[in-house]
């Protein structure tokens, strides 16, 4: 199957005075997805920006030290060499932080979208909200100290969280695998501890945004990232746009049923993808079959995830019970990504969470096999499966990344909304003016 990818996609900016903040965005978006450094001939020529603007744009960007030069490119015997640019990583900062019930993230990124620091420690198991906001934090002032990044530089904090969320409100209804989160605040509740903007989002847009981001040729285009955790997920990319839904809960894919005589969900219906995908229900049927040791405490977490760990060991290891059900896990996760992707014509599925790595040597193959036959538009253009390249961080990248993204990539909607307005979560994280 081919694995050849579109070009990304520059926005083209408008020489229109009045919008000049969003032409600094398009300027620096391009310099940002561009392969190789840019001179500011090749910027005005990728956005459609008179020469006059993008010199103006371009002072404006390094005097705020954004961007840098970085050297010159060959002369070709036509006129001087000509200067390039390329993003300064250390102009500003982002933090990102991902809640999993199992796990709990804290990373910061420079502008490029590196990881400069990280830290990662278990949810406490009281799910206490206060508690855990605590510590979210101060792991966060952690992290910022670890980086040595100067605190002004720090553009705000992300925020990946189960859904669903009330993003209007930075409200964290009802997430299945967090008993005692019942309508928790936690977007000002942070705010309020660390005193930087912040901004809450699904975690499986955030890792989306992440893969849009961070995740070179995987993010363009049009692609389904399949988050794979304590639960399941699904985030959404067409034509290199986040998709986020009315209510920003776009993704909730958990009750799609894949095994009509499956175990009972929730819900009150049988065989759901999220029920049957989730670490508790994958040991219980390898306990029930011999392959992992009888009497685990299914609500311990920190014995399912080893019990887990294990069962995927021995998938790996050749033919037997273990690797049947991983491979019949695999073959309801390819069902879905079929009907994702035959409803929404997407160029590839990107899979990536806290449990990918365990299940990619079995299950990256079995779905590609799968999916080969099943996308109906093979004809027109290939379906590509592949793993995330920002590995097990990718809910905390994402949500950094969505810091990053609402505050310097280009968005239309400002053109829209007019010189005053901001949508909500724009608002959370400041203006690109400069």
């Amino acid at each position: 199957m081919s694995t050849e990818q579109p070009p990304a996609v520059v926005r083209r900016g408008t020489n229109l005075d009045r919008v000049g903040g969003f032409n600094d965005t398009v300027v620096l978006d391009a310099i940002r997805r561009a392969e190789q450094r840019l001179s500011r001939v090749e910027i005005a020529a990728a956005t459609g920006l008179s020469g006059q603007a993008i010199s103006n744009i371009t002072r404006r960007l390094l005097d705020a030290g954004l961007v840098r030069e970085a050297g010159r490119q060959k002369s070709t015997g036509l006129g001087k060499p000509r200067t390039l640019l390329e993003l300064e990583p250390t102009g500003q900062y982002a933090v990102g932080v991902h809640l999993d019930p199992a796990v709990v993230t804290v990373v910061m990124l420079d502008l490029t979208g590196q990881v400069v620091a990280r830290r990662r420690a278990e949810t406490p198991a009281s799910d206490d909200p206060d508690v855990l906001i605590a510590g979210i934090a101060a792991t966060v002032e952690d992290v910022i100290a670890e980086a040595g990044a100067p605190r002004e530089r720090v553009v705000g904090v992300g925020i990946a969280a189960p859904g669903p969320i009330d993003v209007d409100r930075g409200v964290v209804v009802d997430p299945p695998n967090l008993t005692a989160w019942h309508l928790v605040p936690l977007r000002d509740a942070l705010r309020e501890r660390t005193g930087l903007p912040v901004l809450l989002d699904k975690d499986v847009t955030a890792a989306a945004s992440a893969e849009k981001w961070a995740g070179g040729p995987n993010g363009r285009g049009s692609f389904v990232f399949f988050y794979l955790g304590t639960g399941v997920g699904a985030g959404l990319v067409i034509g290199d746009e986040v998709v986020r839904g009315a209510t920003s809960n776009v993704g909730e894919i958990g009750h799609i049923i894949v095994d009509p005589d499956g175990p009972l969900c929730y819900c009150g219906r049988r065989g759901c993808v999220g029920e049957t995908s989730q670490p508790r229900y994958l040991v219980q049927q390898a306990a029930q079959a011999g392959v992992v040791a009888a009497g685990i405490d299914l609500d311990d977490r920190h014995a399912v995830d080893l019990a887990f760990a294990q069962l995927c060991a021995d998938a790996a290891a050749g033919p037997g019970v273990a690797r049947e059900i991983v491979a019949a896990l695999a073959e309801r996760i390819a069902k879905v990504v079929e009907d994702i992707a035959n409803l929404l014509d997407l160029e590839r599925v990107v899979f990536g969470g806290p449990h990918w790595d365990q299940l990619a040597p079995l299950f990256d193959e079995s779905v590609r096999s799968a999916l080969e036959e099943r996308f109906l538009v093979r004809s027109v253009h290939p379906f590509v499966v592949a793993g995330t390249a920002l590995g097990e961080d990718v809910g905390a990248v994402g949500a950094a990344s969505l810091v990053l993204d609402h505050t310097f990539s280009p968005n239309p909607s400002v053109l829209l909304l007019g010189p005053t307005a901001s949508a909500p979560a724009v608002a959370q994280v400041g203006s690109a003016e400069r």
